[in-house]
């Protein structure tokens, strides 16, 4: 067999990893679910249990979602940018089961008991907002409504952005440990600034120092 053909099966199984490797990353937590399940694994509290998990997963998967355009834009890395779609829909797919885990187990499809929950809690609020504003990008998810929406859809998947923000101010309200919620504050700070062109943020920088200048020379006069 000649070198060509090495390098064609290589190449092959490279983007046949490449296009999975989303999913795998996607399905792993839930595999890890299903095994503390059937390990018995799942605390004295197995609602308590999937609640967090879910929630937290959803929004691990959330960052790494926020995290494909700046590794894009900045190192390049196009074949992430395939990833952004399913790793999205992974996440929202741990947020309801999150929400549907809370509302319909934990509290029984409960209204009177949900809604008087969610004015002693706060982070409830936080939480469910989040998970609406993600409802309609999910929904919009598909190549079909990229085109009928037009315009409109790059504005709309902007919701991302707040829905990313009460993610974590929901984890960081309900957790007696604030540091993990730190930590995803701060990767969302950092995702978030990263976003931005490379040459706007020198343009910035630039236009600061000149305009810091213009002050510190002014002062001398």
């Amino acid at each position: 067999m000649s070198l060509r053909f090495y390098y064609q099966w290589i190449a092959t199984r490279t983007a046949y990893i490449i296009h999975l490797f989303p999913h795998m990353i996607g399905l792993l937590p839930l595999g890890f679910i299903i095994g503390d399940a059937l390990g018995g694994r799942l605390t004295v509290n197995p609602i308590q249990y999937l609640t967090q998990r879910t929630g937290w997963f959803a929004l691990i998967l959330l960052l790494m979602t926020l995290a494909c355009t700046p590794l894009n834009r900045w190192l390049g890395w196009k074949q992430v940018m395939r990833w952004r779609r399913p790793l999205g829909l992974y996440s929202f797919g741990y947020a309801s089961l999150h929400v549907a885990v809370f509302v319909g187990i934990d509290y029984g499809l409960d209204l009177s008991l949900i809604l008087q929950v969610m004015t002693e809690k706060r982070y409830i609020i936080a939480g469910l907002l989040a998970f609406m504003l993600l409802v309609p990008l999910a929904i919009t998810s598909t190549t079909g409504w990229q085109r009928r929406l037009r315009q409109s859809w790059r504005r709309l998947h902007r919701l991302v952005y707040p829905a990313a923000i009460l993610a974590v101010i929901h984890y960081l309200w309900l957790s007696k440990d604030p540091r993990p919620a730190l930590i995803a504050g701060t990767l969302l700070a950092i995702l978030l600034f990263a976003r931005i062109p490379a040459r706007q943020v020198w343009q910035r920088v630039v236009q600061w120092r000149y305009e810091r200048t213009q002050r510190q020379t002014g002062a001398r006069r």
